[in-house]
């Protein structure tokens, strides 16, 4: 009985890692056992940099609003804490664009605070 290999199965396989490896240097996009490897790793990287993506926007948040509230004469964890107490329901993302774009609405916001 001849063997049988399913070619079909294992080229659509092998088709689905080169494709993700267009782009890449050399023989990461043209060797397969190579391409393999770049992929696979690529892959580990894009899970772990979606959750470390959240991590920077909210540092780089925080940094604009602390950096916004100074200019009012405010600290950063003063702000926050007085918006909670005053239920302002706002979160850091937004505070953020008004610090950056629109300094009269969040020097509003922070005088309605004090």
């Amino acid at each position: 009985m001849p063997r049988s290999v399913n070619a079909v199965a294992s080229r659509r396989r092998r088709k689905k890692v080169m494709d993700l490896a267009k782009g890449y240097y050399g023989a990461r996009s043209k060797v397969y056992t190579v391409a393999k490897n770049t992929v696979e790793k690529g892959l580990q990287y894009a899970y772990r940099d979606r959750k470390t993506k959240k991590r920077e926007f909210r540092a780089l948040w925080i940094q604009r609003i602390n950096a916004g509230a100074r200019q009012n004469g405010i600290s950063y964890s003063q702000l926050m804490g007085k918006l909670a107490a005053k239920e302002i329901g706002l979160n850091r993302k937004v505070l953020a664009d008004l610090a950056m774009n629109h300094p009269d609405a969040f020097k509003a916001i922070v005088e309605a605070v004090k």
